[in-house]
């Protein structure tokens, strides 16, 4: 999903105040991350994932690796911090992204 600087901003404003919900450790992107990572945007839309990798290349490819198997965008990477978005599937949108 592509998004606008605007609904960016949008959304960089709206996970502010979030905690991280998922943690990548030194086992990596597991099958059941995958799945815990789902059902995590399934319910809350913008999560917040803590990386927990010293190498920033390292960092940035296992993010990748999320995004992909999600079907997520990144909104914002600070240090070992991002917040990812994807919209409901399989219920209405809880959040309401501002027209391009």
């Amino acid at each position: 999903m592509e998004l606008t600087e605007r609904q960016k901003r949008f959304l960089r404003k709206e996970a502010h105040p979030l905690k991280p919900v998922i943690a990548v450790g030194d086992k990596g992107v597991t099958p059941s991350l995958l799945e815990e990572l789902g059902a995590a945007l399934e319910h809350h839309e913008l999560i917040k994932v803590r990386v927990r990798v010293s190498d920033r290349d390292t960092r940035d490819q296992l993010i990748a690796e999320l995004l992909a198997a999600n079907d997520a965008t990144l909104v914002s990477r600070v240090g070992h911090i991002a917040a990812i978005y994807r919209p409901r599937r399989k219920r209405k949108p809880k959040i309401i992204l501002p027209k391009a």
